[in-house]
């Protein structure tokens, strides 16, 4: 089975929260780590290999915290998930770039064709998506208990009317 460890799933998280809140102050782990109900010590380590691939940036301080380096437009989901994860590699046969270790039936492998495909479908998908695609998505399908609040007003519009519908007539024939 093809797994994204828990490394990927909560790195993605944290980089979508911090897409979120793109634009404004730097955002604190214990914030995050509330937020998307996470342990503050995990997202330390991945803040740092975010921080340390170039994709977020921190600021010490009272006031200090982790935002995107970058616009969430111009970051692709490929380069988030490399970040936290490595090579994209469904097989060992089908790893990105160098293989480290190297299969010893690669030369008449038959299904070393079947596991490049899937490897570049999956880099093709998240090539496709960008940070900012996927907060689109994630804030379309949040409980409304979280989403932000709309821009624009609401307008009230009473109720006109609670009466029921009539009842249908009855048919009279019973059981004939």
């Amino acid at each position: 089975m093809l797994r994204v460890s828990t490394r990927g799933e909560y790195g993605v998280r944290l980089m979508v929260d911090l897409a979120r809140h793109y634009g404004g102050n730097p955002r604190s782990l214990s914030d995050i780590a509330e937020a998307e109900g996470l342990k503050v010590l995990y997202l330390e380590q991945l803040a740092r290999c975010l921080r340390e691939e170039g994709l977020v940036e921190s600021t010490r301080g009272a006031h200090g915290g982790y935002r995107l380096s970058r616009p969430p437009e111009r970051m692709r989901m490929s380069e988030i998930v490399r970040a936290l994860e490595g090579q994209i590699a469904p097989m060992i046969c089908a790893t990105e770039g160098e293989m480290a270790i190297v299969c010893d039936r690669l030369e008449g492998c038959s299904t070393k064709f079947l596991w490049a495909h899937v490897r570049d479908a999956i880099v093709a998908a998240l090539d496709a998506m960008t940070l900012a695609d996927l907060l689109r998505e994630t804030e379309d399908t949040r409980p409304s208990l979280f989403r932000r609040p709309a821009t624009m007003p609401v307008q009230f519009v009473p109720n006109v009317s609670r009466r029921r519908a009539p009842s249908p007539a009855p048919t009279g024939g019973g059981g004939q």
